[in-house]
């Protein structure tokens, strides 16, 4: 999970048209394409505009000039936690639908309803176009380029300086968690090797974990006397430079807002979305 946070970080260090963008312009995008995929009712009218969505994110993703397999790491990564979820609901009579009708009869009185798939299948594509821009997002901008862009978007100083802090040391807390983890290694430890007593492999990752948070600790500690010294207080914030927006940057987010914007409309204006 470490790793994974310094692969992330890894990739937002390329160079394409996407990387090149102003973070707020691709901030402004994302949360336009979550917020107009949440609007969409639950209903058929979903599918013709989750697909112009996708086919949009493909685009983005293209011209980010990422592999294709850096985003399915990460998809696969995070679809267990809302494919439960999402599964949940073929068995669920919600309360969008008046009629049900069973298409499969299963052991302990659960039955599977077709509206019900429906409406799983409409809940997956609202999740995977959410979770696409997101990615698309975290692996196209630096950590410290997001959290500049969101306090020039008017996040209020308190929250910028304490996720600058926090975005900070969690870097220095998976340097940490790697230089332990290598000592392990040239000590031929491994907590999944069965060759080892199962009370030592225990006891050897109690200490570790311990460890980790000692060392933590008092890089905490250390870290807060530093500031002390430097003159923290109440009424400190983290010094966000003003940054004009390039009119190449304009003209992409005008694009992508009439992508997000109008797609939707037009699926409710066509015969099929008025039906």
């Amino acid at each position: 999970m470490i790793e994974d946070l310094f692969f992330i970080e890894k990739q937002t260090y390329r160079k394409s048209i996407i990387h090149d963008l102003d973070s707020r312009v691709k901030i402004v995008l994302c949360f336009a394409a979550i917020v107009a995929m949440v609007a969409i009712p639950y209903s058929p009218l979903v599918f013709p505009v989750a697909s112009a969505f996708i086919i949009f994110f493909l685009v983005l993703w293209a011209l980010s000039r990422l592999s294709p397999v850096v985003y399915a790491k990460r998809l696969v990564t995070i679809l267990p936690f809302g494919l439960f979820i999402i599964l949940v609901q073929v068995f669920v009579q919600n309360p969008y639908y008046t009629v049900f009708t069973p298409i499969a009869d299963l052991p302990l009185g659960l039955h599977i309803y077709q509206e019900s798939v429906q409406f799983a299948t409409i809940l997956l594509l609202k999740f995977l176009v959410c979770i696409s821009f997101i990615i698309l997002l975290s692996s196209t901008t630096r950590v410290q380029d997001l959290l500049e862009g969101a306090g020039r978007l008017g996040l209020p100083a308190e929250f910028t300086l304490t996720l600058g802090m926090m975005i900070r040391y969690i870097f220095v807390f998976g340097y940490m968690y790697r230089k332990i983890n290598e000592s392990l290694a040239t000590r031929y430890f491994r907590p999944f090797d069965s060759h080892l007593s199962y009370r030592y492999r225990l006891r050897t990752m109690a200490y570790t974990i311990g460890t980790l948070f000692i060392r933590s600790y008092e890089q905490g500690e250390r870290t807060y006397m530093a500031m002390l010294c430097r003159g923290y207080g109440r009424e400190s914030h983290l010094y966000i430079r003003k940054k004009p927006v390039l009119l190449r940057d304009y003209a992409f987010l005008a694009a992508g807002l009439l992508v997000v914007i109008f797609t939707p409309v037009l699926a409710w204006l066509s015969p099929s979305g008025l039906i």
